[in-house]
């Protein structure tokens, strides 16, 4: 298997040879294809990815944003891919925001990504810091380590279907009001046949959020199947976790953000996480706004559940829509066909 290496050329010269050495040696023995412009992203469908991009000081790379318009304007550019992304950075800043940016691009252009997709250098690599101490070796050493590791990530990695998927939701709205709730209801009829499926209300200050235990007491409770503070998460969220092959995040845009109760969740799952990673769990949303930003909410679900937390993004992992009053959203024009639409995507993800 080989992988394709998209590699927006940076502004200057100088911005990206760091970059092209992490490259070299991460992909050295494989058979590359390397793509430089926009006018180049032609040809790739269910092929390997790799984006690597280099950022200036400014934290910008001009042809990176042709590629990101192109990505925007095709969505099934990258139909059936398999990706990660290496970013690296001038600067201590705008890393993991470009990451974030071009990750939702790629999938909704139809690239899947691998759990833990992203490695980024940062202009002091002082975010190598604990990894580098755990390799015994130096801060360049440790962000070659993980490059390398990444490519044999996306050049293997398949994610397992089951027979009937175990599929766990969870929302903090109310049933009665809620557009992403009604929305969910109609994915969830098309599911039921081949999917078990398990729902989880976190409403009404059901749920404590992490409040930084030390690492050690975290990975204490972790490794014991719980967290310090218990409750709905222990009890319940965890076990449940533990045994789906999907999460449905249901999120309501709360002021551009995720809802308090599911950043808490997310928050709180770190116990879990350090005792196991959830490669082999895929991550899917529902995001509903009143007027708009549904792009940035799906950016937050990607930045903590896929490069966080290491759930599997697959293709087209969210779906985004805008709808007010209560209701409204099943009266939106052509709803129908984009809920069948998810709802077969996680079919064919999910079920062999």
């Amino acid at each position: 298997m080989s992988i394709t290496l998209i590699h927006p050329a940076p502004d200057s010269g100088w911005a990206g040879q760091r970059l092209d050495g992490i490259l070299r040696q991460a992909l050295a023995g494989r058979e590359v294809r390397t793509v430089r412009t926009a006018e180049e992203l032609v040809s790739l469908k269910g092929q390997r990815l790799l984006f690597a991009l280099a950022l200036g000081e400014a934290g910008t790379n001009l042809e990176y944003v042709r590629m990101l318009a192109r990505l925007r304007k095709e969505p099934g550019l990258l139909e059936g891919c398999t990706g990660g992304l290496i970013v690296d950075g001038a600067g201590e800043l705008f890393t993991k925001s470009a990451a974030a940016e071009g990750a939702l691009a790629m999938n909704m252009a139809g690239c899947a990504l691998v759990g833990r997709p992203l490695v980024e250098g940062t202009g002091s690599l002082a975010n190598f810091a604990v990894q580098a101490g755990n390799l015994n070796t130096n801060l360049m050493g440790a962000y070659r380590h993980a490059a390398a590791e990444l490519a044999d990530h996306v050049e293997g990695f398949v994610f397992p279907k089951k027979e009937r998927p175990q599929v766990l939701v969870l929302h903090a709205s109310s049933h009665h009001t809620s557009n992403t709730i009604a929305l969910w209801s109609r994915v969830r009829e098309r599911l039921e046949d081949r999917c078990a499926i398990h729902e989880i209300g976190l409403r009404n200050g059901t749920l404590s959020d992490c409040s930084g235990c030390p690492y050690t007491m975290c990975l204490h409770f972790g490794e014991q199947g719980g967290c310090f503070y218990g409750g709905v998460m222990r009890d319940e969220v965890y076990p449940a976790v533990r045994t789906a092959d999907a999460l449905v995040l249901l999120c309501p845009n709360y002021n551009d953000a995720l809802s308090a109760n599911l950043t808490a969740f997310i928050n709180r799952l770190t116990a879990l996480f350090r005792q196991t990673r959830f490669y082999d769990k895929a991550v899917f949303a529902i995001v509903v706004s009143g007027y708009s930003g549904g792009d940035v909410v799906a950016r937050q679900v990607v930045a903590a559940m896929n490069m966080n937390k290491s759930f599997y993004l697959p293709r087209r992992f969210a779906m985004m829509e805008t709808a007010n009053n209560p209701g409204q959203a099943l009266g939106l024009p052509g709803i129908q066909e984009r809920l069948g639409g998810f709802a077969q995507n996680m079919l064919e993800t999910l079920c062999r």
